[in-house]
């Protein structure tokens, strides 16, 4: 009998959610086969088989809270469930037994649905075999079960009763296959966001300063190398790299931006890891590009990718979300237009880009052309930094993207 266990979870972090087992009791396994999924409060990571064998038992449920080194089942030898009922007897007790009631959530395989997903389904009585997934190998998102429902709205009646289970869905709402309310606990993660968000709010002197940044010229420069760029260096030249490169400049002259409070002291750091948000179907997180003032533009966009691939994929180590001095994100690539971010305590400068969009604008001859703007968002703790020198760091982000050439000769 082996014993699957909680593995250590990292700095600081003692305790996880058991999300959703990827096996079930009598599933053969392989050694360092993913067999289940922690939450914590920083990040989602796979617990894999510690030998092959067959799950004989599982112990924690899901939704259930686990400490490091906690039981959460045991893998037992074999290839099949262990029964000690002989073959023969089993199929004549299968042939006797009437077919069991399946729900229409349980016609898929029950171990790809998290709780949250599988009581969203079963209380509005929809089949989930068609439900396309768009989670990791096809899991069912609570997201897309959301989808799938205002798909069901819209199509009206018809297409509603050839979509929908028949089955009775006890429900007062105006609103036909929607519960007036639904109740769904806060994960591990979302939970800890929320006390990250509201720390920062009632830590922080927050203050937001805008700007603008003509995009023209960093588009131009990328769509005249792009393809060069992505043949030598295996990676796509996007706009985070210019970015990244743009804020480690104006951190190295406004190096208050790069700070920290620490007690009764401020920490100047020379050293420029840059925080990269990243939206997740958990939540938001923020996986730390390290040294970005040692790396080419092409090694911060492969880093950003890796990085942002595996964030949503749950396989970032705990020492890749630590230790940023910097953030960056990027709201735009969602449609916003404009908006203040929050700071990623104990760091005091977050810095939001937006929706590239074509604007009507005054030219230094007086004309009017319509150029491709972005709106530029710098939240800061107004604690340790002014408001000259917030704006002066904005305003060293916008010349260095509409006049890029300054990134290559790091002026």
């Amino acid at each position: 009998m082996t014993k699957i266990v909680v593995p250590t979870l990292g700095e600081s972090v003692s305790e996880a959610t058991v999300a959703q087992w990827l096996k079930k009791e009598g599933d053969a396994v392989k050694a360092d086969e993913p067999i289940v999924e922690l939450e914590t409060d920083k990040v989602t990571l796979e617990v894999n088989a510690p030998a092959d064998g067959v799950i004989s038992k599982i112990i924690v449920a899901e939704g259930e809270e686990v400490a490091v080194g906690a039981l959460l089942g045991e893998i037992g030898e074999g290839s099949a469930a262990n029964d000690s009922t002989p073959s023969s007897e089993k199929a004549k007790k299968a042939a006797a037994a009437p077919a069991p009631q399946k729900s229409a959530a349980q016609d898929q395989d029950e171990t790809a649905l998290s709780p949250a997903v599988r009581k969203m389904i079963d209380d509005h009585g929809l089949d989930a075999s068609k439900i396309k997934g768009t989670g990791k190998g096809g899991r069912i998102l609570k997201e897309d079960v959301q989808a799938f429902i205002e798909k069901v709205d819209a199509a009206g009646s018809k297409s509603a009763s050839e979509m929908v289970d028949t089955h009775p869905v006890a429900d007062d709402s105006a609103i036909p296959g929607k519960k007036r309310e639904e109740r769904v606990r806060m994960t591990r993660l979302r939970t800890r966001i929320a006390e990250r968000l509201k720390e920062a709010q009632n830590t922080a002197a927050m203050l937001t300063t805008f700007n603008e940044v003509d995009m023209g010229a960093v588009m131009a420069l990328r769509n005249s190398y792009k393809d060069r760029f992505e043949k030598k260096h295996g990676v796509k030249l996007g706009f985070m790299s210019f970015f990244v490169k743009a804020a480690v400049n104006a951190l190295k002259e406004i190096p208050a931006v790069n700070a920290e409070i620490d007690g009764d002291e401020i920490v100047y750091k020379n050293y420029y890891d840059i925080g990269v948000a990243v939206s997740t179907p958990q939540g938001l997180i923020v996986p730390v590009v390290k040294n970005c003032d040692g790396k080419s533009m092409a090694q911060v966009e492969k880093d950003i990718m890796d990085v942002g691939i595996r964030a949503r994929d749950g396989k970032l180590e705990m020492s890749e979300l630590q230790g940023g001095t910097f953030t960056i994100t990027n709201g735009g690539v969602f449609g916003s237009l404009m908006s203040t971010p929050i700071l990623n305590t104990p760091q005091s400068g977050i810095l939001g880009m937006h929706k590239i969009q074509q604007r009507p604008m005054v030219m230094p001859d007086g004309s009017i052309e319509a150029r491709p703007m972005m709106y530029l968002a710098l939240s800061y703790d107004h604690r340790i930094i002014d408001g000259r020198e917030a704006v002066t760091f904005l305003v060293r982000i916008k010349e260095a993207l509409e006049d890029p050439q300054r990134l290559l000769l790091d002026i």
